[in-house]
């Protein structure tokens, strides 16, 4: 085996994965509609939920549609490239590695100083291109750790972590397990770092008045 050619479509693919992640398109639908930049205001994060905020419901609609596309897309290609032996061999780990790339390149985006979002949408369309259920699954489990622990950030711990095992309890298939654990170790690790943060902003996990 030519392993030259596994090692540049790798590093293709790899690169591929961060730039289309890079993509920040929370920045830019918010400086085109308001003229202000996301990440000024609310959250200080480049995401969904801050552009709703200061841009309103349809350019975060927009945004939100635009962050699930740039990790569909090359996970998509990875796993057609990766699994189907156009090159008399496969590469599983191309998609993983891809996914990973997208979520990486969505929070640390070289077109915006390495100051981005969060991951979740981006990590959502990564394993929607891998299968459909387990994004329904995965988003399930964000939205039910979300009102349950009513603490966004703490729930997104949570589910990067839980992704993947409960994909291999329930049989979703390797392409589905090893993409949630690749994108769920990335928003494990983003989310972290606000897991003591007291939210004012978002509509579940607001901080409770004092009595």
């Amino acid at each position: 085996m030519n392993i030259l050619i596994p090692l540049l479509y790798t590093l293709g693919f790899a690169l591929l994965g961060y730039l289309s992640g890079s993509l920040p398109f929370a920045i830019w639908i918010t400086r085109l509609v308001k003229g202000v930049d996301v990440r000024d205001a609310g959250s200080g994060h480049a995401t969904t939920t801050n552009t709703i905020r200061q841009a309103g419901f349809g350019p975060g609609a927009l945004v939100l549609v635009l962050d699930i596309a740039k990790g569909f897309l090359p996970t998509w290609l990875a796993l057609r490239v990766g699994q189907n032996d156009i090159l008399s061999y496969s590469m599983p780990w191309l998609a993983p590695l891809t996914a990973a790339l997208v979520v990486i390149g969505h929070c640390w985006p070289l077109f915006a100083g390495f100051r981005g979002g969060m991951g979740n949408a981006s990590a959502g369309g990564a394993i929607l291109a891998a299968n459909p259920l387990a994004f329904v699954i995965g988003l399930g489990i964000l939205v039910s750790l979300v009102l349950i622990i009513r603490h966004s950030a703490r729930a997104s711990v949570l589910t990067g972590l839980l992704m993947a095992p409960a994909f291999w309890l329930l049989g979703l298939g390797s392409p589905a397990i090893w993409v949630a654990a690749a994108t769920g170790l990335v928003l494990a690790g983003r989310f972290a770092v606000d897991w003591k943060r007291q939210y004012r902003e978002l509509w579940l996990d607001r901080e409770q008045p004092k009595r």
